[in-house]
C-alpha cells in the first residue's frame, strides 16, 4: 500500500461516511495580518482590539471568512483533492467566535452522492464541521463538489441528493456574536453612519472599488488555508487541462467581494450565515474583481435589540464595474458574473 495519499475519487465515497480531517490548525495574529494584506479587509471589529473590546468582545475576533477558509482547507485533501470544481454552499452557520490562539479542527459527513451522465465525474455533498480546542463547534456548512472518478466504468457509490434549506432562519443567528454595547459603537471609527434601520429591502449598493488579482496572491492565499487542491498550484498539470492555467480558489473570490463590500456596508461587522452560493464562472490572475449587493431581507434576532440581521445577495464580477448592477443577460448569467452569494450579516441597531 502506498504511503502517499492520492485523494478520494467519486467512487470512494459512501453516504453516511464520516471523515476526520488532518491537521489541527492554531490561528494566530500573523494569519490575521496576512489575510488583511491579501484582501484589504477593513471592518473595525476585526481590525482593532480596542474597538472590539469597547463594544463587548474580549479582543478582536478572527475574520469570519478566514475561519471558513481554514476549516474548508482541512477538508480538501479528503473531499476535493481530485475535484473538477466546487459547485455551491448551503446552511452555513457561524456558531462561536474564534480568537487568536484558538486551534481549529474539521470533520465531514457525506450526505449525498450523484453520478453525472458522462460517468467520468460525480457530485459529492458533505456537511463539514469546524471545532475549537475545547470541542465547541465554531462553524458548520454544506457544500457540494464535482469529483473525478478513478475509473469511469466503476459503479456509482449511491444516488441521493439531500434536501437543503434555502435560507438559514434569522431566529437561529447570532450565536457567535456577544452582546454588543451599541452606545459604545463608534460609527465614525467604523467608517459609516448607516446602521441596520438605514437599509431597505430591495436596496442595491455598488461597492465601487475593484481589486486586480495577481498570480502570487491567490496561490499565497490558498496556501494560507492549507488548501491542497491541485488546480490552484500545479501549472505543469493545469497547462494540459481545460483552461491551460491555474484556477483561482472560489473562496478567494468570496473574500475579495466581502472586502469590497465595506464601501457601502462598513457596519456589517459579522458574517453570521451563508444561505447559498454559486461560483458562476472561473477567475484567473490578471482580472479585476468588482462587486455589488442587494438587501434581500431584514431579520430581528430573538431577545436582542443590540444588532439586527441583513440578508444580502452579493454579486462578484470580473473586469466589469458594477454601476449597472450586472446579473443576467437574457435567460443566462451575465458573462462578467463570477460569484452569486446569499448570506446574513449582523449590524448594530
Amino acid at each position: 500500500m502506498s504511503k502517499a495519499n492520492p485523494g478520494n475519487f467519486f467512487e470512494d465515497f459512501r453516504v453516511g461516511q464520516v471523515i476526520q480531517h488532518a491537521t489541527p490548525r492554531t490561528v494566530t495574529v500573523g494569519d490575521a495580518a496576512l489575510y488583511t494584506a491579501l484582501y484589504g479587509t477593513r471592518f473595525a471589529v476585526q481590525s482593532s482590539d480596542a474597538f472590539a473590546q469597547a463594544i463587548g468582545y474580549p479582543l478582536a475576533p478572527i475574520d469570519d471568512l478566514l475561519v471558513f477558509h481554514v476549516v474548508f482547507g482541512k477538508t480538501v485533501p479528503d473531499i476535493s483533492l481530485n475535484a473538477v470544481a466546487n459547485l455551491g454552499y448551503a446552511d452555513c452557520r457561524f456558531l462561536a467566535a474564534v480568537y487568536p490562539g484558538d486551534t481549529l479542527s474539521a470533520s465531514s459527513e457525506v450526505i449525498g452522492l450523484r453520478e453525472n451522465s458522462s460517468r467520468k465525474t460525480g457530485v459529492v455533498y458533505v456537511r463539514s464541521t469546524g471545532t475549537n480546542q475545547d470541542g465547541d463547534k465554531v462553524l458548520e456548512y454544506v457544500r457540494w463538489v464535482m469529483v473525478n472518478k478513478r475509473n469511469p466504468e466503476a459503479p456509482a457509490p449511491g444516488d441521493h441528493v439531500p434536501n437543503l434549506p434555502k435560507v438559514v432562519e434569522p431566529g437561529t443567528l447570532g450565536r457567535a456574536c456577544p452582546a454588543i454595547d451599541i452606545k459604545a459603537y463608534d460609527t465614525a471609527l467604523a467608517g459609516s453612519g448607516a446602521r441596520w434601520a438605514d437599509y431597505a429591502i430591495g436596496e442595491k449598493i455598488d461597492h465601487v472599488d475593484g481589486i486586480t488579482v495577481e498570480e502570487a496572491e491567490h496561490q499565497l492565499a490558498t496556501r494560507l488555508y492549507q488548501n491542497t487542491a491541485r488546480v490552484h498550484f500545479n501549472q505543469f498539470t493545469e497547462s494540459q487541462g481545460r483552461f491551460g492555467r491555474r484556477l483561482i480558489y472560489g473562496g478567494h473570490v468570496i473574500s475579495l467581494a466581502r472586502a469590497l463590500s465595506f464601501n457601502g456596508l462598513a457596519n456589517a461587522f459579522h458574517v453570521c450565515a451563508i444561505n447559498g452560493g454559486r461560483h458562476v464562472a472561473p477567475l484567473f490572475a490578471g482580472l479585476t474583481v468588482f462587486a455589488w449587493s442587494e438587501v434581500l431581507d431584514k431579520g430581528v434576532l430573538p431577545e436582542r435589540d443590540d444588532v439586527g440581521a441583513l440578508r444580502l445577495r452579493t454579486i462578484g464580477t470580473k473586469d466589469q464595474p458594477c454601476g449597472e448592477f450586472p446579473l443576467r443577460a437574457g435567460d443566462k448569467d451575465d458573462p462578467a458574473v463570477i460569484l452569486d452569494l446569499d448570506y446574513w450579516v449582523l449590524m448594530p441597531r
